[in-house]
């Protein structure tokens, strides 16, 4: 009898458990679908849904929010005063492109700065030739932050730089995210943190914080070099952006090289990062705005599960609604909401030429699973989905019009919109946007543009599985 009472109790607090999360997703959730599906799962399973939840389950990022709010005022006016900078927009023959770019100023708290000099870097190799160049020239300072960090041949050409500039005196900050760079040595950190260098973890397990929460990931792959020279883009630390990690082909991606007062934004985004995971604020230069060595205007965009708004969502829909002759996206993982799929059939709908580049073969079977489901909304709006055949295409590229270019490390899928923090570099220049567009012509060349029939001729049980793969997008 006993027994049983105990039972009963573990039960009751379960099912108590399950109500307090059911409680917080009512409150916070900001999807339906993925609202619906959690509760579901907390009354039907709430032995397996309610620890789940608990270390996967939270779409917002509390903790740094907290953080962001209550931190040290010098951060705070830091963020100020950037955002109050301005700027002249261009726009050329309508209003709107103006009104168009203001908002997203508005969204990531960041102003257009003119006087950028920005390079397109579009493969691993003119990559890690320019970030190895910049480390090599820095003389105060380097910081560094990148989803995932490998102890190969590159990551050890990073190390064997850094531990050379700390031994000239060089500061260096090592911010890498503990989900993605999970395989990475102790010995690797250990050793970099003796020769000197300031290392953290983006999530690191510390409970007073509130920090371990695997759903929420750094997906941010900068770098900043004595505050005027600046990288951001797709290529994380690792010989797979060379071909050389276990004789593959390498991954297809793209960054960016920024030099200007752009760069304080890059380097104001990498300081929140590191202040929600150390506690410091390291002092940092800011007078990249008085340096001008070209006449580029770019945005800097952070994104992320502590924003007011789901900013990278509202930042693909507004390049999106706004496109007039064409929107190309180049993203690895193609899972969008309902609200990104709609602006892309009424894109196409209106005659705007509407290109999707995908990799034929991904990382995650279950994304390209998923992707299959959209083919018949996409062919029939007009919508053209290519699959990049030449191995795992990893590249985020937006090209709107001839209009502006963006640059970054968010993907078309729920991570990056809700979970991910994530950051990207928008450009107006007329130049680095046609570089951009002569890139996405190249790799349409190498690309299968897929039909309704890729879908329509399979078996039942794929079609199935593809759509029930679906229904999961906000857990993928």
């Amino acid at each position: 009898m006993e027994g049983f009472s105990l039972i009963a109790i573990a039960i009751g607090l379960l099912y108590l458990a399950a109500l307090a999360c059911i409680y917080r997703i009512l409150l916070t959730y900001r999807t339906s679908q993925g609202a619906i599906a959690w509760i579901i799962g907390l009354l039907g399973l709430p032995y397996l849904t309610v620890p789940l939840f608990l270390l996967i389950g939270r779409n917002r990022f509390g903790g740094y929010v907290k953080a962001r709010r209550m931190g040290d005022e010098s951060l705070t006016d830091l963020l100020n005063r950037f955002e109050q900078q301005t700027t002249s927009i261009p726009a050329p023959g309508n209003d709107r492109f103006q009104d168009e770019l203001q908002v997203l100023c508005k969204l990531g708290r960041q102003p257009f700065t003119a006087g950028n000099q920005c390079t397109l870097l579009r493969d691993g190799e003119a990559t890690f030739e320019a970030l190895f160049e910049a480390m090599e020239d820095a003389r105060r300072y380097i910081l560094l932050e990148f989803y995932i960090v490998r102890s190969d041949r590159v990551g050890q050409r990073i190390k064997s730089i850094l531990e050379r500039k700390l031994a000239q005196g060089v500061e260096v900050w090592f911010l890498y995210d503990d989900i993605g760079s999970v395989f990475l040595p102790r010995r690797y950190l250990r050793e970099m943190s003796q020769a000197g260098a300031r290392v953290a973890s983006f999530g690191d397990g510390n409970i007073r914080r509130r920090r371990f929460q695997i759903n929420f990931r750094n997906h941010r792959k900068l770098l900043v070099c004595d505050g005027r020279v600046g990288f951001v883009g797709g290529i994380n630390l690792g010989d797979e952006y060379l071909g050389t990690a276990m004789d593959q082909d390498p991954l297809r991606d793209t960054h960016c090289r920024i030099e200007g007062p752009a760069v304080s934004g890059l380097q104001l985004a990498w300081l929140e990062d590191w202040n929600w995971a150390s506690d410091e604020l390291p002092n940092l230069d800011w007078s990249a705005g008085e340096h001008t060595p070209g006449d580029q205007e770019v945005l800097i965009l952070p994104t992320g599960p502590a924003d007011t708004w789901e900013t990278c969502t509202l930042f693909f829909l507004n390049c999106i609604n706004n496109a007039r002759s064409r929107i190309w996206i180049a993203s690895p993982y193609f899972v969008p909401d309902f609200q990104i799929m709609n602006a892309l059939q009424l894109a196409a709908l209106r005659g705007v030429d509407v290109r999707i580049l995908i990799p034929e073969t991904p990382d995650n079977h279950l994304i390209k699973l998923a992707a299959y489901s959209y083919l018949v909304q996409a062919s029939q709006a007009g919508i053209g989905i290519y699959r990049y055949q030449p191995g795992f295409m990893h590249q985020k590229v937006v090209l709107v019009d001839d209009r502006y270019a963006a640059v970054g490390t968010a993907n078309l899928d729920n991570r990056s919109m809700r979970l991910n923090f994530e950051i990207t570099a928008i450009n107006t220049d007329r130049q680095f946007v046609s570089d951009v567009e002569q890139m996405l012509e190249e790799d349409l060349k190498s690309c299968r543009l897929m039909t309704e029939r890729d879908y329509r001729d399979r078996s039942i049980l794929f079609r199935l599985t593809c759509r029930a793969i679906r229904l999961s997008a906000p857990l993928l």
